[in-house]
């Protein structure tokens, strides 16, 4: 008899399963004040306290990105808009010149890289906690700063049955 704690399923399995669950799009970004720029896109966004404001992103293990939102202690999430498809698909292909095709911007008071064309809202936060679960990292981010764009702009990417979609608009 199978024990149920011995039980697994295969890695193929797990993201057919998870392409059936459509969530929002984002780009996590961090650095640009003490060298370059790290970035790149992720599914693995979800609120987790009101009071602190606090949100979580699961970043893997072998990710530049994680190395360096670690090293800073700070990220920024962009949270994409319907046309922040082209961003999405370029931050998710590790191409070393992804922001040098992008228009961003980043000041002292910013947690990393704002993507002002592809964004509709932007979360700056602190790196409050950290958890390592398999080959990714779960970082759990305190909210210290929220810029959102104009309301034009709002409809958010979302991604689902591996292919992008956007929210849809009121009739």
């Amino acid at each position: 008899m199978t024990s149920i704690s011995t039980l697994t399923v295969e890695p193929e399995q797990f993201r057919s399963l998870m392409s059936t669950f459509p969530t929002g799009v984002a780009i996590v970004t961090t650095g640009a004040f003490e060298g370059e720029p790290s970035g790149l896109t992720v599914s693995s966004v979800s609120s987790v306290s009101l009071d602190p404001p606090t949100l979580l992103v699961c970043l893997n293990n072998k990710s530049r990105t994680l190395s360096e939102v670690l090293a800073n202690g700070t990220f920024a999430v962009n949270l994409l808009h319907e046309g922040g498809q082209g961003a999405a698909k370029l931050f998710a292909s590790g191409e070393r010149d992804r922001f040098d095709r992008v228009e961003w911007e980043n000041a002292t008071t910013f947690a990393g890289p704002h993507l002002v064309n592809d964004a509709h809202s932007i979360a700056d936060c602190r790196v409050s906690r950290t958890l390592s679960m398999g080959d990714h990292q779960v970082i759990f981010g305190e909210i210290f700063r929220v810029e959102q764009q104009s309301p034009e702009h709002t409809a958010p990417l979302l991604y689902g049955m591996r292919r992008f979609s956007a929210w849809p608009t009121a009739a």
